[in-house]
């Protein structure tokens, strides 16, 4: 019988430490009780983690029940197949960290960018060069255009260094931040 449901949204990549879920759940189980886990690796971010919360439950007599994956089923105590898992679970991680890696670089030798697309095309940008030129704050411009305070900055910024794509029609530095551009300008 399930006492206590605790489902947690945040990623395995993190520490035990950094997952509030799972240690509401480590700290509110006692001896007897059943944890239920979708897969085993839920339990640690890599191998070592994941080992030494398998050994502190097995401790405090506490089994774990794995619902999918090689390591489904019921365990109180310490296997080989908990071991695998676990192995597996942190290779396939690592796996796809390298995979990601070289087609974001296979990407950007092709002059692909990965990420977001821009949310400041050149009517916008031009709206927040031609307000910032009026001695609009940067507050002011980011709720007219509708976009970050950060994208504005970022905005002037590219303006600032000259990058050609802004079309900035030849303002300065001072001309777009203002004389005390780094004086906390929520201005």
């Amino acid at each position: 019988m399930c006492l206590k449901v605790i489902e947690e949204k945040t990623g395995g990549k993190l520490a035990t430490s950094d997952r509030p879920d799972l240690l509401t759940a480590l700290s509110y189980i006692r001896e007897g009780d059943l944890l239920t886990v979708q897969e085993v690796d839920r339990l640690g971010r890599n191998l070592l983690e994941g080992l030494i919360v398998l050994n502190d439950l097995f401790q405090q007599g506490v089994g774990v029940k794995v619902l999918e994956g090689i390591a489904v089923g019921e365990h109180t105590e310490r296997s080989f197949i908990l071991d695998l898992a676990l192995a597996l679970a942190e290779d396939r991680r690592r796996d796809i960290v390298r995979t990601t890696k070289n087609d974001l670089e296979t990407a950007r030798k092709q002059g692909k960018a990965g990420g977001r697309r821009t949310v400041v095309d050149d009517d916008k940008r031009a709206a927040i060069l031609d307000r910032r030129r009026r001695g609009e704050s940067i507050r002011t411009i980011a709720a007219g255009v509708k976009v970050s305070v950060g994208v504005v900055h970022k905005t002037l910024a590219a303006a600032a260094d000259g990058n050609p794509t802004d079309h900035d029609g030849g303002l300065y530095p001072d001309q777009l931040f203002g004389p005390s551009a780094t004086a906390g300008d929520g201005a």
